[in-house]
């Protein structure tokens, strides 16, 4: 009696399922319901599984892959006979006989659950378990283990709409076109989905020359990879493995002579697993790059920057993207080298930072992000695994700040770069007041009274920045750092560098608070900075005044090469050319005379023109240099990274707490930018700087 209620019930089961597609608007199903199986077979038949995006250089060279299923989809063709067979063997032998629901193999399961009270286990075909695995791994992208748990649920309810689906996706695509579907989207562990990416991983060959014994294995652990890791687990993988050549042999797949057939199968049985020592995964993520020590830093700010333009975590994990950047694997290797040569990678509480912008009117493309660091997860090798030299940072650039400066009382006409400025040794502020007294500023060395603005910028004496600085107007040299490109320092960051909560619960920004405390020390560049926006500062400079977003992104195709628009800010006339022009002359003698990076300039052999600044905090905690050519724009900042940041001290470096002979910018960072520099312009025409224009001289 209770096998009989078993039969009843499957009876009812199969002819719902066989005619719901037909007439579920007779009540049957909801027209709701029915949409859903329209759509799920309609996105079935496009074939659209999640695949891995590839990061590219500059020239088209692969430096990071993305993904959540590491997959390489395959046309039939790519896909060897001996696969085929070994998965039709295993799992549906009468794939080619059924319409996607197999009534016999429904029927047999029924029988035996009226038994076992096994209603709804076995019997699904190969098209239902392309429909199963889709929705767990496709639908279900978001909690895949909880996508898999609902997918496989033992109720009739989900067999129902599993076989709804079969039964329509068989009216879409051929059987060569499912079975092709379902071995492109089955998992097979380690991180692998599809044959294509198992037969690379386990066996470093392609699926096209997958032998029996291979072949066989893969289809021995499809749907199971878990309980049956042939690393893991290679005993049971071995048993399974000659159970599928067993059933290939029973299938005919070696051939109508039984004897010769035994005996071959006999021979594939005795073969060892054979999967590689080291599975060929594909590496995964920024750190997983193959010199992910070294671009990581790039990838990071890469995918920030990415979001920020409109492409979703989705679309980069699943969307088999193509991103083309703007990285260049010389630049970023001089400038990894050169930073590790000044500061080493595991230097105790000190790191060395560099970013390489090249100038533009249409763009700024960012071509090297390093640090002395690697990147990477290791914190007891020094590692980080954050943007750091393109994240703003909790540490100051010193006098760079007196640029800003200098572009500002410049663009008021209140001096010019021919022009005198008051240098007196000890300045007395009562703009910038010192609770409630005077601010006394003091110069670090001795001056003359009075210099040019062009020697200033070149000596850095605090007085005369200070006094230029009440002259322009301390929001006017806030709004040009602004404007020359230190956005995400001014206004994406507090005024300890914390990124503002999007209520800025936590702010003011670290502009608006200079601008509200009447900050004059300003000038002297005590807050937190980017490194990244430093080089774009200078890359503006050479651009003919020119500010653009600097970007690290050339262009991002979709998985059919198509581009995808992105959201990035226009490139907009920071200050006019004449004043752009102007500036960089004044700026063009810190690397040659009594420039403050002449001795690193002279030590490193460099004869180019060159714009250039340096600067040094008051506590020695850390120093930077900006520099730039018509051809290339670059900044390198040299700071206390550890958790209780000290003074730094040079020759050799290290931190030296209570010392009063710390670094100065030319010592670490300017060397740093020198070294790089002079390999990322071999073969390159020494440029000209613009001239000056006569009114701001």
């Amino acid at each position: 009696m209770v096998k009989l209620m078993g039969l009843c019930l499957t009876a009812g089961v199969l002819l719902a399922a066989m005619v719901f597609p037909f007439v579920g608007g007779l009540g049957l199903a909801s027209n709701r319901a029915a949409d859903t199986v329209d759509q799920t077979s309609g996105d079935l038949a496009k074939g659209e599984l999640p695949l891995v995006t590839t990061i590219q250089d500059r020239n088209g060279e692969p430096i990071a892959y993305l993904y959540d299923q590491y997959r390489i989809p395959l046309e039939s063709k790519d896909i060897a006979d001996t696969m085929k067979g070994a998965i039709l063997a295993i799992e549906d032998k009468r794939f080619f006989e059924h319409q996607g629901v197999d009534w016999q193999g429904i029927a047999r399961a029924a029988a035996k659950a009226g038994v076992d009270g096994g209603a709804t286990q076995g019997a699904s075909t190969l098209t239902q378990q392309y429909v199963k695995n889709y929705m767990a791994f496709v639908l279900g992208a978001d909690n895949e283990q909880e996508a898999w748990e609902k997918a496989t649920e033992a109720t009739i309810g989900r067999k129902m709409r599993e076989a709804r689906v079969a039964l329509q996706l068989e009216q879409q695509m051929s059987k060569d076109e499912i079975l092709t579907g379902y071995l492109n989207i089955v998992p097979l562990g380690n991180q692998t989905y599809g044959v294509g990416a198992a037969a690379k991983a386990y066996f470093n060959t392609t699926a096209d020359k997958l032998t029996v014994s291979q072949a066989a294995l893969l289809a021995a652990i499809a749907n199971r990879p878990s309980s049956l890791n042939p690393g893991a687990s290679p005993e049971k993988a071995l048993e399974r493995r000659n159970i599928v050549i067993d059933k290939m042999r029973e299938n005919g797949a070696f051939g109508a002579d039984e004897t010769e057939a035994k005996k071959k199968a006999e021979e594939y049985k005795a073969e060892p697993l054979g999967i590689v020592e080291d599975l060929q995964i594909l590496p995964k993520g920024c750190v997983g790059a193959g010199d992910g020590p070294i671009y990581g830093f790039f990838c990071s700010y890469l995918l920030d920057y990415l979001r920020e333009a409109g492409v979703t975590n989705k679309e980069l994990q699943r969307g088999g993207l193509t991103i083309k950047t703007t990285l260049d694997q010389k630049a970023t290797k001089a400038a990894k080298e050169s930073a590790e040569q000044q500061v080493p990678k595991t230097q105790n509480g000190i790191a060395n930072v560099m970013s390489v912008v090249e100038p533009g009117t249409d763009k700024h493309r960012v071509r090297a992000l390093v640090a002395s660091r690697d990147f990477g997860n290791k914190a007891e090798l020094g590692q980080v695994a954050r943007p750091v030299p393109a994240e703003v940072l909790p540490f100051g650039p010193g006098s760079v700040n007196k640029i800003f400066t200098a572009a500002a009382a410049l663009e008021r006409n209140i001096t010019g770069i021919d022009k005198t400025i008051d240098v007196p040794d000890v300045y007395f502020s009562k703009v910038y007041p010192n609770g409630g007294a005077p601010w006394k500023v003091q110069n670090s060395g001795k001056y003359a009274d009075k210099m040019s603005l062009t020697q200033a910028l070149a000596m850095s004496p605090n007085t005369g920045f200070i006094i230029l600085q009440e002259k322009a107007g301390l929001n006017n040299v806030v709004d040009m750092a602004y404007r020359l490109g230190m956005r995400e320092t001014l206004q994406g960051v507090n005024r300890g560098g914390e990124p503002l909560n999007s209520d800025k619960s936590n702010g003011p920004s670290q502009g608006d608070w200079t601008k509200q405390n009447n900050a004059g020390s300003y000038t002297l560049g005590p807050g937190a900075t980017s490194v990244l926006e430093l080089a774009n500062v200078a890359a503006t400079i050479v651009s003919k005044g020119t500010w653009c977003p600097p970007t690290p992104v050339e262009q991002v195709l979709d998985r059919y090469g198509k581009p995808i628009p992105l959201k990035e800010k226009p490139c907009e006339e920071a200050i006019n050319p004449d004043l752009a022009a102007s500036l960089a002359q004044g700026m063009s003698h810190d690397t040659n005379g009594s420039g403050t990076a002449a001795t690193a300039a002279s030590a490193s052999g460099w004869n180019r023109p060159t714009i250039g600044k340096t600067g040094t905090t008051e506590e020695h905690k850390s120093v930077a240099f900006l520099a730039a050519t018509p051809q290339f724009a670059g900044a390198v900042m040299t700071y206390a990274d550890g958790n209780n940041p000290q003074v730094i001290c040079a020759s050799p470096i290290r931190l030296c707490p209570g010392s009063s002979q710390g670094v100065f910018g030319g010592q670490v960072a300017a060397p740093t930018w020198f070294n790089a520099m002079k390999v990322i312009h071999e073969g390159l025409p020494v440029a000209p700087l613009p001239p000056a224009a006569a009114r701001y001289k």
